[in-house]
Parts: structure tokens; sequence; C-alpha cells
């Protein structure tokens, strides 16, 4: 669920390595074709728990101060009940669900009528129509990359109405939250639902298609490849990028403003949780383009994983040290201060430069400079379903000898960064850097599955020349 989250989001940062080829195996792209018992187990505990989980965190937020062991040490006595705390719980309302329809129509509006005009202007910046990769299929899909446009024109519009408008407060996010969680909600299950209709009745691609037999595997990690609507709307592209990462720097942004309305200031921890993230969300739209050839885009089918998880999972819980210091304002010391600004910074140079580094030598078929020397290689070969040979080079210099995923290495510091800023007080605004070491470790273990599984004795020359997967030394 990851994006962002998302991503979420978190999630959307991962180099796919599975598509050279004109098409990959079949038994290796996309999610399974037959599910296990394990798997059907973590997909059934995902749905059940997986929207409890957000709904407890923000309750938490909203009754018990933040606290996540009060709630629990309160009905295991007895000094609430369940029918107690969700009789606290403000409902939908009408205010909130137009907010959220103008939200996201707004949105689809910028992401289907506003064909980019940034790469025109900003050098270095690659938007407009973008080809992704070979599906395994044999398409090439093409997209309309206007993200960063998107961004900016929301944002400039959310400083204008803030200095200038004034049609709406600037809280409007924080004082609608738990009634716009259901909102999220009832689009995150519909789009999913439609998905999976859609899979089995008129998906854009039936050779992309996946079906297992099981329906609960089939609802959560999708049926469809690349589900689209016309020529444009691809709605991974949408949903992992809009309407939940446009809105994490807006989140913030009202949280800010809340803790301003409050308590009289701005704290410098909310600053550098707001800077710190609106980096990373930046980054995200900036290489938008690069993102297509991510594993997100090139392995991930859509489904509830996505289509919940980019609308519910990535905006509540990516969030959680804004939410967290509206109420806990901390003014950290100077030190302290400087401290996660560097850890954040440094964190995201070396993601940025790693996955530069990478691309560069994709790019460039290696004939380039990675630290200022000619890279290393281990040279591979793999065989693509139609019986055909290919030849790949892995790279193990810069970064990517340091360790084989030490792109992820950068993003745990950062994730680690905007937790540290929320000082020790409580326990869950460290929760995104907890499951950020959670997902990526999966995701590098799974990735390397794969790898190990196409590239066979080649990777196991790989993993000698780079022993450590993320911390040398360690792990």
């Amino acid at each position: 669920m990851a994006s962002k989250s998302q991503a979420s989001i978190l999630k959307a940062k991962n180099p796919a390595s599975n598509f050279n080829g004109k098409a990959a195996s079949q038994g290796q792209w996309g999610r399974a074709w037959e599910v296990d018992w394990f798997s059907l187990a973590s997909v059934i505990f995902l749905l059940s728990f997986a929207p409890f989980i957000v709904y407890y965190f923000i309750m938490a937020c909203d009754q018990y101060d933040c606290s996540l062991t009060t709630p629990v040490v309160d009905l295991a006595t007895g000094k609430a009940r369940l029918a107690d705390i969700w009789a606290k719980t403000p409902p939908v309302t009408a205010t909130a669900a137009q907010l959220y329809a103008s939200w996201v129509i707004f949105q689809i509006l910028l992401y289907m009528l506003l064909p980019d005009f940034c790469h025109r202007f900003l050098p270095g910046y690659v938007g407009g129509v973008q080809e992704g990769a070979v599906t395994p299929a044999g398409i090439v899909n093409k997209y309309q990359i206007n993200g960063l446009q998107a961004w900016l024109i929301t944002h400039l519009l959310w400083f204008a109405n803030a200095h200038f408008l004034f049609y709406f407060s600037p809280t409007i996010i924080f004082d609608n939250w738990i009634p716009l969680l259901w909102c999220a909600n009832i689009l995150g299950y519909a789009v999913s639902t439609f998905a999976m209709i859609k899979g089995y009745f008129f998906p854009t691609s039936a050779e992309d298609c996946k079906f297992t037999g099981n329906f609960f595997y089939n609802y959560m990690m999708g049926i469809e490849f690349n589900p689209r609507i016309g020529k444009w709307f691809d709605f991974k592209l949408f949903f992992n990028g809009r309407p939940g990462i446009v809105a994490w720097t807006l989140i913030n942004l009202s949280f800010a403003a809340k803790q301003q309305e409050l308590h009289g200031h701005v704290t410098n921890s909310m600053v550098l949780v707001n800077v710190l993230q609106a980096i990373y969300v930046l980054d995200f739209f900036w290489n938008e383009a690069w993102y297509l050839k991510t594993i997100d885009i090139c392995h991930d089918h859509f489904g509830w994983y996505l289509g919940w998880g980019d609308c519910v999972w990535l905006p509540y819980l990516y969030t959680l040290q804004g939410l967290y210091l509206v109420s806990h304002p901390v003014e950290l010391s100077t030190p302290h201060a400087v401290g996660v600004l560097l850890l954040g910074l440094v964190g995201y140079y070396v993601f940025r430069m790693a996955n530069h580094q990478k691309d560069l030598f994709r790019r460039t078929d290696g004939r380039c400079l990675i630290w200022g020397r000619k890279p290393k290689v281990i040279e591979c070969a793999y065989s693509s379903s139609d019986g055909q040979r290919h030849h790949s080079k892995l790279l193990v210099s810069g970064f990517w000898g340091v360790a084989r995923h030490f792109n992820y290495t950068g993003d745990l510091m950062g994730s680690l960064a905007y937790c540290l800023a929320c000082g020790g007080g409580h326990l869950l605004p460290y929760f995104y850097a907890i499951y950020m070491t959670i997902l990526l470790t999966h995701r590098c273990l799974r990735d390397e599955h794969r790898c190990a599984n196409k590239y066979g004795r080649d990777w196991d020359r790989y993993t000698a020349a780079v022993p450590y997967r993320l911390l040398p030394g360690l792990f």
C-alpha cells in the first residue's frame, strides 16, 4: 500500500528488473497464477485488518491523545466499550462528501484535460506523452505525464486561497479529517470493485490479465495489469500519484495551519515534517516518467492493494507525523533539528543518486562514469517465454556496489527523519518508519527471488560481488 503509500506509496520507487526482453516468463511477471495457503491467509488478514488499523490510528489521535495503548487498556479493563468508541467517531457528512468529490474530480480534470507544459520550460524535466515498459503481452502503453503540473497548480490555488481569496479555511482538511476518511474508503472500495468487474467482463488487454480462481486473491492483488478507460485514463498511474500523493503536502499544510490556530505558532518540528515530506513528493512527480519503469507499474496488477491503499492507507498513515504534531507541538533544540534535517537530506541524496546511477547505467548501456570511473558489471543472460536468449548487465559500482538495494537504505533514512522530528513522546509517529522497514525489506526479498529465478547462476555471481542487501556488514 504504498504509494505513496504510497506510498504508500508509498509507497513507488523500485526499479523493475524483469522486463528487459520483449516478453517476460509467464511464471515471473505479475502476481501469482496459483495461491498457496500462506498467501491466501495474508490476503484475508490484510482485507480484514488493514481498514481497522487505519481507523485505530486515527481514532487514537481523536479520542485518546495519540496513545496507542490506552484504548486497548480501556477495552480490556471495561472502562470503554467498542460501541462507546464508535459512537464518538464523527460520521460522514455532506460537507466532507462534497469536498472529497470536488477534490477527486478536480484531479481527474487536471490529469485528463490539461496536457503537460512544464517540460517545455523546466530543464531536465521529462513530461508530456511518454511510453511505459513492454507488458508481458507485448503492449507498450503511452502515458500523459503531468503530475508535477497538477501538483503545482493545486498548491498555487491553495496558497492563493490562504492569502488572498479566503474561500475556505486552510484547516479545512484537518477539520473534516475523519468524515473524509469514510469518503476515501468509499472511493477505495468502489474503484477496487470496479477494477475487478472490469477485469472479468471488459478488460483493456485480456492478454495481460491473471485469474487464480480465488475471489479474495483476485480482489486484493488485481486481475488487470493496466486497466484503462479510454486512451489516457490509466488506473495505476492516476491512483498511485493522484489524488493521494498530491494531497499529501496539502494535508501537512492543513495540519500546520491547525497547529498555528491552536497554539499560536508553527513549531520547527512541523516545519521539518512539511519540508522533508514535500521534497519526497516533489521528487516523485519530477521523476514520474521514470516511475513508469518501476515495479508498481511493471509488475503489480491493479486491485484493492493499490486502489484502496492509495486512497486510504497512503494519505492517512503517511501523514501521522503532522497529525501528531497538531496536538503535541514539539519544539526541537537546534542540534536535534539540524540532525533531523541532515538525516533527511542525506537519505534523500542517497536514494536519488542511487536511482540516478542505475538509470544512467541503463540509458547508456554502461558507457558512463560512476563515481568518476568506468562502472563494473556482471554480465547476465536469461530466456524469455518465447525461448529467446537475452543478455543484460548488473551494476556493481557506486552505491550499487555498497549494497544491492542501497536506494531503499536512503529511503529508510528519510523515513526515520520524519519520525525523529516528532521527538520521543509517543510510538504513533514512528509507525511510518516501522512500516517502511517491513515494506522495503519484503520488496527487497521479493525482487531478489524473481531475479534469482531469472538469472540463475549469474545472480549467484552478482550476490557474491555485492553480498549485502540493505545495510553493509549487517543485512
